[in-house]
């Protein structure tokens, strides 16, 4: 049982409180993000703990799987080492567009 009482509360600290910050009315005493008002923000928030929650676990498992690939063949480490550079960037890109188009929305 506790071994999934941490992840439980990362995944819930990672959705929800982007989400209560989102939510929140600003201070300035316009309406909070138009139309939707908190429904909207606590939208944006949730997607934006998903992107990075997915992202995370991508680039995790990512450099996972070239260290595991290392330690069987330590030769080959300069030959794993650059592309897994790439992929870490690819994913970490994504992240980041998601987190962009959040804010454009």
């Amino acid at each position: 049982m506790k071994r999934f009482i941490a992840p439980l509360i990362a995944l819930m600290t990672l959705i929800l409180v982007p989400g209560i910050v989102f939510a929140a009315a600003p201070e300035t005493g316009a309406a909070p993000l138009g139309a939707g008002g908190g429904i909207r923000a606590l939208g944006l928030g949730l997607a934006m703990g998903l992107a990075v929650l997915g992202g995370g676990l991508g680039q995790g498992r990512a450099a996972s799987t070239a260290l595991e690939g290392i330690c069987r063949n330590p030769s080959a480490a300069k030959e794993v080492f650059t592309p897994m550079l790439l992929g870490l960037a690819f994913v970490e890109s994504l992240v980041i567009f998601a987190f962009v188009s959040l804010f454009i929305i």
